[in-house]
């Protein structure tokens, strides 16, 4: 007997119990809907959440925050690390960062504002591959680039006081922006230093802006940083006789927390890279965050979740076997009279059993394939109405990109496979069975 015999038999018999077979195709499908469906949500999550750290952190960056000495003390990151890091094959580039330890007034024509301060090696920022929204990075020492958001935070210094400068957002009003192209402006700041018996000195330094960083990826997140040359804080240095122009002078005993880079940033030539280099450093003692390190802990996580949806998915499975266990017992006892025949013309029982499997898999293939349409159709209809009921109830737009639901080829894969191991176990026992059935019983049954 051929399978392609075998096949036409199946469906023969299908046939003749039609609303029967109907409904245990149904109680499949829904089982193998209710799986992916279960467990698109955490695929979805999974998604979202990994999409939303790649737009956050560069990919390929690695963050060193400092060491330890050889007694095991901390201490910051200093040139001869950085030259080091430079030398590791898989590094592209190393940017370093150094905080001013004051946030001057920087003021620009008749407007002002306060903002943190950075020192940058801007060679290394060019290596890293730094995008600028405008202008260019500084070539001389009083030349600066500011962040995104500097221009649009100047408010005027000098205005009436019955004057509203900001408006119920705490934006300045837009009569009272600065208007002028910044870049190429010049822009004075004054940096305090301690005297001593509670006075205070200070200096006025002027720098040119050339540039203006791009716009954060995060929306919510204002970058009005002034990012000043190393040559420009030593000046600052050499006037204030301190360490990263503080104000007051630091203690000996602290010397290794005031000295050195504040952020180090590494770039590798690939993601692959990523991983070894923060396992090697780690290694070394350093203390190091990478996006790489992150996303193997998210993957850990939803990748347990999800296996934990799955596991919730195949109880409905299991359930809907009894149905398909039941279908083909019942299934053997109808056929009885057939069986008998089939073994009396010289049907081994192999084939007997292979012919009860098919079956059960034609049925169990039957319910995964409607099942999976239908997951489809409900993953798409949750991903288009639940963002429109959650921005209907609390009226803010949710982040664009969210997915409550992501159906995978994998997950497709998993949930089939599933429902054809549940249905051939389901089925195994009701086959063995028709294999038993007695030729001249089940003859004497049809005379």
């Amino acid at each position: 007997m051929t399978g392609k015999d075998k096949f036409r038999f199946v469906r023969q018999n299908m046939k003749k119990s039609k609303m029967r077979i109907f409904m245990t195709v149904l109680a499949s499908a829904m089982a193998c809907t209710f799986l992916i469906v279960l467990a698109s949500v955490g695929f979805g999550l999974h998604q979202t959440v990994l999409r939303d750290v790649m737009e956050e952190d560069a990919i390929n960056e690695i963050s060193i925050y400092g060491t330890e000495d050889e007694d095991g003390q901390y201490r910051n990151i200093n040139k001869e690390d950085v030259e080091y890091f430079r030398s590791l094959d898989d590094v592209r580039a190393v940017s370093t960062l150094i905080y001013l330890n004051q946030q001057p007034e920087y003021i620009v024509d008749t407007h002002h504002i306060h903002a943190n301060t950075r020192v940058s090696e801007f060679f290394g920022e060019e290596q890293a591959g730094i995008q600028l929204e405008a202008g260019e990075l500084p070539s001389a020492a009083n030349e600066i680039i500011v962040g995104y958001h500097f221009l649009q935070n100047l408010s005027p210094i000098e205005t009436d006081e019955d004057v509203e400068v900001y408006d119920e957002n705490g934006n300045i009003l837009d009569e009272l922006r600065y208007t002028e192209d910044i870049i190429g402006q010049t822009v004075s700041f004054t940096i305090e230093k301690y005297m001593g018996d509670d006075e205070f000195e200070s200096k006025v330094f002027e720098a040119v802006i050339t540039g203006i960083t791009e716009q954060p990826a995060r929306e919510w997140v204002e970058d009005t940083t002034v990012y000043i040359t190393e040559e420009m804080l030593a000046s600052i240095e050499s006037y204030t006789e301190t360490t990263k122009g503080n104000i007051y002078p630091e203690e000996d005993e602290y010397e290794q927390y005031y000295t050195g880079y504040d952020d180090v940033y590494l770039y590798s030539h690939s993601l692959p890279h990523v991983e070894a280099l923060t396992t090697q450093l780690q290694d070394e003692g350093y203390y190091v965050y990478s996006v790489a390190s992150q996303l193997k802990e998210i993957n850990i996580l939803f990748n347990i979740a999800k296996a934990g949806l799955i596991f919730i998915g195949t109880i409905a499975v299991l359930i809907a076997s009894i149905g398909i266990y039941n279908t083909m017992t019942m299934a053997v006892t109808e056929r009885a009279p057939d069986i008998g025949i089939m073994k009396a013309i010289g049907a081994s029982p192999k084939t007997i059993k292979q012919i009860f499997l098919l079956e059960s898999t034609y049925i169990g293939l039957l319910g995964a394939l409607f099942g999976t349409i239908v997951a489809y159709i409900i993953s798409y209809s949750v991903n288009f109405i639940i963002p429109l009921i959650l921005e209907g109830v609390y009226g803010e737009p949710l982040p664009d990109g969210l997915k409550f639901s992501a159906i995978p080829w994998t997950l497709v894969v998993i949930a089939v496979t599933i429902c054809l191991i549940v249905t051939i176990i389901s089925g195994s026992r009701p086959a063995k069975k028709a294999t038993k059935i007695d030729v001249l019983k089940a003859m004497r049954r049809e005379i």
